[in-house]
């Protein structure tokens, strides 16, 4: 007597395809992608207690621009772990706004808030110097690993948190209702930098990104303007 498992196909393709299925995969996702978050959490308070602040010279090391991009790119790659079998563009928002004017006008919005909000929670908390990574004045002779580390903190970090924040953890969240997405996804954020007198400023940018997500439907505004707000601290850290 053969064996045909063929005939077991379809109602393999029966059960995969059944809401309780597809229930058990959705809480897969968010059971990954909330380890990650964990992991990147232990991370930055481990990495404080053990080696406390960073040096002021940090942003003039090429290594710590180069293990910077490293560690991105690890977690970008499980975060597309996260996302495999699912349509990319929808799972990380990776769509265009419904209008991209309307989207820049929301985006200047909150750049602005941010700017303004996250910088009084940090200067009424006394909190301006705790991450440590900027430099108190500009060395030209080092220009070269400066840019380095501006191309990690202003354009590959910020992209990488937004896909991990504002976009695969507001999806996986989203069938729990706004405020839980938003709240969720804001306090791993903030909570992800390791800080504590800013972690209130850190929450209040990831409100505020979050909400941004939820006005345009797209992911891009968010990237746009948390790697503005980097860039714009960059600059000012050695300028001013």
């Amino acid at each position: 007597m053969r064996f045909d498992g063929g005939a077991f196909v379809p109602i393999i393709r029966t059960f995969v395809e059944t809401p309780y299925a597809q229930r058990v995969r959705e809480g897969w996702r968010l059971a990954s992608w909330a380890s990650l978050v964990l992991v990147l959490i232990l991370l930055a308070y481990g990495g404080r207690l053990a080696e406390g602040d960073p040096p002021p010279d940090a942003l003039y090391r090429y290594q710590n621009a180069i293990g910077g991009i490293f560690i991105y790119s690890v977690f970008l790659l499980l975060l597309l772990l996260i996302a495999r079998g699912l349509p990319a563009r929808e799972f990380f928002a990776l769509r265009r706004p419904a209008s991209w004017p309307k989207a820049l006008g929301f985006a200047l919005l909150s750049y602005v808030s941010i700017f303004i909000g996250a910088g009084l929670i940090i200067w009424a908390l006394g909190a301006a110097d705790e991450q440590g990574l900027t430099p108190d004045a500009w060395d030209s002779s080092r220009a070269g690993a400066y840019a380095a580390n501006f191309v990690a903190v202003a354009i590959v970090g910020p992209i990488v948190e937004e896909l991990m924040y504002r976009g695969a953890g507001m999806s996986l969240l989203a069938r729990h209702g706004a405020p839980v997405s938003v709240g969720v996804t804001a306090v791993a954020f903030g909570l992800g930098h390791g800080l504590l007198l800013a972690l209130a400023a850190l929450v209040y940018f990831g409100v505020v990104t979050a909400l941004l997500r939820l006005k345009t439907g797209s992911v891009y505004p968010c990237i746009l303007v948390h790697s503005l707000f980097n860039a714009t601290s960059l600059i000012l850290a050695v300028t001013t």
